[in-house]
């Protein structure tokens, strides 16, 4: 199974680049899923319904979000409505939504996808390394679910990287946001975890992570109140990992990172087979 995880879009900027290439992404890659973060799509705080109904007709088949998820009033009943989009898992009991889903792809194969979010430099929320151990307990890779793939939606480098080694080999992919920079380090695991720290985000890169550099900038240098920040409009970059999984066992095989567009080195379309 071909699996395509996109970073964090980030206002305009970020949706046309997903609604531009996605569409000819998932023929020339012969894609089975496509995860998307969207939690910075509506102006780059949160998400709107009409946004996500844009990415499903483009491509997209699950939307997760992160810490902005509530950020637009109007998405909080949606979450109820909508099965393909999700929230972190670990966010308190009562919460809007579901932070799990199972899906099928075009050839029936189940997947698992579970949005949690980290706690180190992020809200007080439930470990997420407890609550992960918990919610996939009744899934087997290879068995009921062809792949099991966790959005871990974290700050520090560290909780990312601990959170993968500790579920290597339970879940085919651990993809990390909400950093909005793409690291280096995409790689299968030792027992067969897809893993990248960052997926970096989808957006115009000539700013702070995705938002105008003057008010960023201002912020920083003269530590009071200033202009509101805003996503940079200009061309953007899509960023994102594919990964291609084992039906037989639902580990992964291998990973490519994608950067395609504006602003970074691209790294053209992996000669897969």
């Amino acid at each position: 199974m071909r699996i395509l995880y996109l970073g964090d879009v980030v206002g305009r900027s970020g949706r046309d680049v997903v609604a531009g290439r996605l569409p000819r992404l998932r023929r020339e890659l012969k894609l089975d899923f496509v995860i998307c973060c969207g939690e910075n799509a509506a102006h780059g705080f949160g998400i709107t319904p009409r946004i996500c109904d844009d990415f499903f007709n483009v491509g997209v088949d699950v939307l997760t979000t992160g810490n902005h998820a509530w950020d637009q009033r109007e998405i909080i009943p949606h979450f109820a409505k909508e099965s393909r989009l999700l929230r972190p898992i670990n966010f308190p009991p009562g919460a809007p939504g579901a932070g799990l889903g199972v899906f099928s792809d075009a050839r029936g194969r189940q997947v698992l996808v579970v949005q949690v979010m980290g706690r180190l430099f992020m809200d007080a929320l439930d470990c997420p390394f407890r609550t992960l151990d918990q919610v996939i307990r009744p899934y087997r890779l290879g068995g009921n679910v062809a792949a099991i793939v966790v959005d871990f939606h974290a700050e520090a480098t560290s909780e990312k990287q601990a959170l993968a080694m500790a579920y290597d080999g339970r879940v085919s992919a651990v993809v990390c946001g909400h950093t909005h920079v793409p690291s280096a380090d995409a790689r299968v695991l030792p027992k067969g975890t897809a893993f990248q720290t960052d997926a970096g985000m989808c957006g115009d890169y000539t700013s702070v992570i995705g938002m105008k550099a003057p008010a960023a900038i201002d912020r920083f240098v003269r530590k009071g109140p200033g202009e509101r920040l805003s996503p940079a409009d200009g061309p953007g970059c899509l960023c994102g990992l594919l990964i291609e999984t084992d039906d037989a066992t639902g580990k992964a095989r291998r990973v490519a990172p994608l950067r395609m567009g504006a602003g970074l080195a691209e790294t053209g379309l992996p000669h897969w087979h």
